[in-house]
């Protein structure tokens, strides 16, 4: 133990030493050494005290030897201080390399757990991202890991399989709508036509004249309702020329225009924007069409650009939209207060869809009395190519 041992006899006097330094028969129950006196008298005990005969603190601990109830003598076991302190250090600094070997093994261990378990959730979230833009054939696959993560794979490929046949399904329900719905609205606009054409007096023509814009309005709606099926599809963006898209759009809604008492004027710097041509005059046209159905008058389509943006804003000098209302109008099927029940509820929303589906906003702005102005904001083309 790198200690010192002693043992005395009943009346205190030294029977052995460890050190052999003392001579037997010398008293060693004194006042001076009180751990001997106590375990004489039957009580364990230590204490820490000042060696005058080593120069130095020792840690000095005395028992009793007893053989049943008889006092045979007593055993001290001296040791430096240092020694002890220096055997709790190295006991610590043991204790400490051990804690820190175990904590490197349990983080490694656990970098490997978490691997092992990111893994296979990386690649669900690839496969999620990949079906969230569009490709209906991305799967998780066999997904190994924990019981739950499999689980889990699975059930996402199963969501997969569901929605790619929902989506195939409502392809097809476009295609058959498509054909199912306007070929008889077609064969009704030209007999109705025809009757007008024919109609015997003046009241059986306007009554004619108003099943034929009852006609035109359900297809617009079709139109509309075919819009937001198709909006699954994600299109082919190009650098789209805004002053050219106006353009088009005021000739087409020239003479519709005018029907609804309305005039279409075009103003703006243009621009380039970076969206499907398609789309973008199929928002044009739902701002177009709501504008002149609900404020007669001067429209105007604006267009220019700033801030890395461009924009393209139908404007109308009609009654405004009630407050309560604006931040409703671009929800679906949604109709305002005081709004003609003739509409569909779908322009704006129709719209607004169409736009977030390339990275823009859509923003209603609206005064009572003072007209309302819609603004389209788009990502602006780093270049544009005439086509």
């Amino acid at each position: 133990m790198g200690g010192r041992v002693l043992v005395v006899n009943e009346q205190g006097f030294l029977l052995a030493d460890s050190d052999g330094s003392v001579v037997p028969k010398t008293l060693y129950a004194t006042s001076g050494r009180p751990e001997i006196q106590r375990a004489l008298e039957g009580t364990p005990f230590s204490e820490i005290r000042d060696s005058i005969d080593l120069g130095h603190d020792i840690m000095a601990t005395a028992v009793p030897i007893q053989d049943e109830q008889r006092l045979l003598g007593a055993v001290r076991i001296t040791r430096s201080v240092q020694q002890v302190n220096d055997n709790i250090r190295n006991i610590t600094i043991g204790l400490g390399a051990i804690g820190l070997a175990a904590l490197a093994a349990g983080m490694l261990l656990a970098f490997w757990l978490a691997g092992s378990l990111s893994r296979p959730l990386t690649g669900l979230a690839a496969a999620a991202k990949r079906l969230g833009h569009g490709d209906l054939s991305a799967r998780a696959g066999d997904v190994s890991g924990a019981r739950e993560v499999e689980e889990l794979g699975q059930s996402f490929d199963e969501m997969a399989d569901r929605l790619e046949r929902s989506v195939h399904a409502q392809r097809e329900f476009v295609a058959n709508a498509s054909h199912q719905l306007r070929t008889p609205l077609t064969a009704m606009k030209l007999r109705l036509e025809g009757a007008i054409a024919e109609a015997p007096d003046e009241a059986v023509r306007q009554r004619l004249l108003a099943a034929d814009l009852e006609v035109d309005r359900l297809s617009g709606i079709v139109d509309r309702l075919l819009v937001m099926a198709r909006e699954i599809e994600e299109g082919t963006s190009a650098n789209v020329d805004l002053s050219e898209a106006v353009d088009r759009a005021v000739l087409r809604w020239k003479e519709r225009a005018g029907q609804r008492d309305s005039t279409i004027v075009a103003r703006g710097d243009g621009g380039a924007a970076r969206v499907d041509p398609t789309d973008l005059d199929q928002i044009i046209d739902n701002l177009v069409d709501n504008a002149t159905s609900y404020a007669p008058g001067e429209v105007t389509i604006e267009s220019g650009g700033s801030n890395g943006q461009v924009f393209v804003a139908v404007l109308d000098r009609g009654p405004g939209i009630d407050p309560r209302d604006l931040a409703h109008v671009t929800e679906r099927f949604y109709r305002g207060r005081g709004v003609p029940s003739d509409g569909s509820g779908l322009g704006l929303a129709i719209a607004r869809q169409l736009v977030e589906k390339w990275g823009g906003t859509l923003n209603v702005e609206s005064a009572r009395a003072e007209g309302t102005r819609v603004e389209v904001r788009l990502d602006a083309a780093m270049t544009f190519t005439s086509p």
